[in-house]
């Protein structure tokens, strides 16, 4: 038997909702599909939130349920946190990019200040040299 019991998760899971409200969970199929979702985010990486040393990854996910530390979403619930996710995705794909031709007008400028002093530079060592061989010509080879 599954500990705690399926009744148990969904008294926790539906512990939230008002009196006269629908249950977030009315069926054993949605616990199911919550902790199986769960274990496989766990399964790929995600950090377990409760101890996990020895327990499988569905074991973890039912621990979890059951300490209230995940919520099992409504269909409106989740369209509504989707489209906010995908906005706050939108927002950063947006400030990248104004960081990127930030950097992208940065480098431009740089490299134009660079060549302009190595143009500098340049006409600074011919005058050098052109006053050298003009001294070096204009004396006698005595001196």
């Amino acid at each position: 038997m599954l500990h705690p019991s399926y009744s148990d998760l969904m008294k926790v899971v539906n512990s939230e909702v008002e009196p006269g409200e629908a249950p977030v969970v009315n069926s054993r199929y949605s616990i199911v599909m919550a902790t199986s979702k769960r274990a496989r985010q766990i399964i790929s990486g995600e950090d377990p939130m409760v101890d996990s040393r020895g327990k499988k990854p569905l074991s973890v996910a039912v621990e979890e349920l059951n300490q209230g530390m995940i919520k099992i979403l409504s269909e409106e619930e989740a369209a509504k946190k989707a489209e906010e996710n995908r906005i706050k995705a939108e927002k950063a794909a947006e400030e990248e990019k104004l960081k990127a031709e930030k950097a992208a007008e940065a480098t431009t400028e740089t490299e134009g200040e660079t060549a302009a002093e190595v143009s500098e530079e340049k006409g600074t060592e011919e005058v050098t040299e052109t006053n050298t061989e003009a001294t070096a010509e204009g004396q006698p080879e005595d001196c």
